[in-house]
């Protein structure tokens, strides 16, 4: 039964644990939800924010206008020979969706283990970890269409994919409400295990001929050694973008760094490793007043208890103006501020 609240605490749906309220506030649990919501008069004069877990927003003060949680289940799978195509849900947990492909042995995902969030924020952000992005696996996603109230089907080139971002994010924004996306996955893997610390863990752990859940597993182990867990203390993940860089301004950069982290990209440019440009310049396990870095991952910004928004985005520009002053290289928020 579709139902508005009124004046409700944001803190638990938001992992950075931001206590703000919203105006209004609607869970969606099926398509016909959205159709319901959206004839009512008091709904189309108001601010619309769409959340799915929460782990990718930032919250500076209350919200004026409606928040609107997605929380549409189900996933299911056709195999058409060596191809799967899985579609699930809007509302489905993104981990939970990792690990019923690697139960499977549906592949392609197992790369993207342990992200924070659900399936329909994914394409919106096109979640990326460990050489993979959601793009490479992308097939489809259908998406209510706010203004005539009807749904519509997006193919992978109508969505206009680049790194953590989509049309959904640009030309399309706050014009579209995700409700599941359908995935190309493999029924024989070919495991990418060269990125990062993959090919490590997995020697550590006497692996030699890895599958699906052993990639998995040493995804899995290698963020929880890197990241707090939001249920124990607030964050969302990486708060910065990995910067990408023209080669010129990369000669000029490792002149001075020669140890830079770094990684060329498909159209020959150069990413470079926000966190360590960050824990270059000190900040790696500070702590500023209730907010601070993770001791483990300076890419991570958290809560200490008590932050508020506010301060945890002052504390994130003095991040930004430092890795300016000594690389020269302006860090983008993967977070979104609101």
């Amino acid at each position: 039964m579709l139902q508005i609240q009124q004046n409700i605490s944001l803190k638990p749906y938001n992992t950075f644990g931001i206590d703000l309220k919203a105006s209004f506030f609607a869970e969606i649990f099926a398509e016909s939800d959205l159709k319901m919501l959206f004839e009512n008069e008091l709904v189309k004069s108001q601010k619309l924010l769409i959340i799915g877990g929460g782990s990718n927003i930032l919250f500076t003060q209350d919200y004026d206008g409606l928040v609107l949680k997605m929380s549409i289940k189900g996933i299911e799978a056709k195999v058409e020979g060596n191809i799967v195509k899985v579609t699930a849900g809007a509302g489905v947990i993104w981990n939970d969706f990792v690990n019923y492909c690697v139960e499977n042995r549906f592949a392609g995902v197992e790369n993207l283990s342990l992200i924070p969030g659900t399936v329909g924020a994914s394409p919106i952000q096109n979640i990326g970890a460990y050489g993979v992005e959601l793009k490479d696996v992308f097939d489809s996603c259908t998406a209510f269409e706010i203004k005539i109230g009807a749904i519509k089907t997006f193919l992978h080139a109508d969505c206009h994919f680049g790194y953590r971002e989509s049309i959904f994010k640009n030309e399309l924004k706050g014009g579209y409400i995700i409700t599941s996306v359908t995935f190309n996955l493999k029924t024989e893997a070919a495991l990418n295990t060269s990125y990062g610390a993959i090919e490590a863990e997995l020697q550590k752990r006497g692996i030699e001929n890895p599958g699906l859940a052993d990639v998995s597993a040493a995804v899995s182990h290698i963020r929880v050694s890197k990241l707090p867990d939001p249920s124990t203390i607030g964050n969302a993940g990486s708060f910065f973008k990995n910067p990408v860089i023209e080669k010129y301004e990369f000669a000029e950069i490792v002149s001075k760094h020669p140890d830079v982290v770094h990684y060329p990209t498909a159209d020959g440019k150069i990413k470079l490793a926000a966190g360590w440009l960050i824990e270059q310049c000190g900040w790696k396990g500070k702590t500023q007043g209730n907010t601070g870095t993770w001791k483990n991952q300076a890419l991570v910004l958290v809560n200490h208890g008590n932050a508020s928004g506010k301060e945890v985005y002052d504390f994130s520009e003095q991040i930004i103006d430092s890795v300016k002053s000594t690389f020269g290289v302006t860090l983008a928020r993967e977070v979104n501020i609101l």
